[in-house]
């Protein structure tokens, strides 16, 4: 067996996708609740902001409006249907035990996350992870806190810097993680991030051994469907979730 390689973030984040959404209705409070109960420490989303401006979880941002289907952006909080919970309401229910990974949907988004986050629950900042599909999104969301994690969401096909220039200028810019898909990593990728002291996620884990494989190489978080089966090849690895 594969000996295991150090990771930054020590315990990894184990993070449940949409929630438990293999086991529960995505992005709902009850989904969410579950994957904490599996043993997942994370949860993940997608945020959305209403048109009076109130951050919410959902993964397609439209809603059903008569017989078509409105952007989540031209309705109003109040007009969601109720199995959309708001940023605060998932904090109100879970907690702030937890890394929390937000993709970021509408580009004004980023700074009400970090100001909810703030005024909710303060002490989720460092564990709160923020992802955008490129670097320079990002970037102007580095001075509301020095504590968020900033993320960028990509492809290593769309890195045509490549990926060591790609980490120095994560760091130079302030800029936490890179986000790939599981079949971008390797072992030496990874340490090619950490290098740079950038913290390696991976995402598309859906089966034990591949997500034994990318514990074993040192990544920092995993995101997957199946909570059950996520957990069960963290604990084997790792141990208990903390």
């Amino acid at each position: 067996m594969q000996q295991r390689l150090p990771s930054l973030l020590d315990p990894p984040a184990a993070f449940a996708h949409r929630g438990a959404r293999a086991h529960a209705p995505e992005n709902t409070l009850a989904a969410f609740e579950l994957a904490l109960k599996l043993g997942a420490n994370a949860l993940e989303s997608d945020v959305w902001l209403t048109s009076d401006g109130v951050a919410v979880l959902d993964h397609d941002g439209l809603v059903k409006s008569g017989l078509r289907r409105r952007p989540i952006s031209e309705v109003t909080h109040s007009q969601l249907p109720a199995h959309i919970p708001t940023l605060a309401e998932l904090i109100e229910h879970c907690g702030d035990a937890f890394h929390l990974s937000l993709d970021i949907k509408n580009e004004k988004a980023g700074p009400t996350v970090i100001a909810t986050v703030k005024e909710c629950a303060p002490g989720l900042l460092p564990r709160l992870w923020l992802c955008q599909t490129t670097w320079e999104s990002l970037v102007p969301l580095r001075p509301l806190s020095d504590e968020v994690k900033l993320v960028e969401s990509t492809r290593l096909s769309r890195i045509k810097d490549g990926p060591e220039r790609r980490a120095a200028t994560l760091r130079e810019h302030g800029i936490d993680a890179i986000n790939l898909h599981n079949s971008d990593w390797n072992a030496g990728m990874v340490a090619l991030f950490h290098r740079f002291d950038r913290y390696t996620l991976s995402w598309d884990l859906q089966f034990e051994r591949v997500i034994a494989d990318h514990l074993r190489m040192g990544m920092d978080g995993i995101f997957s469907d199946w909570v059950d089966r996520m957990m069960d090849a963290y604990q084997a690895e790792l141990g208990p979730a903390r």
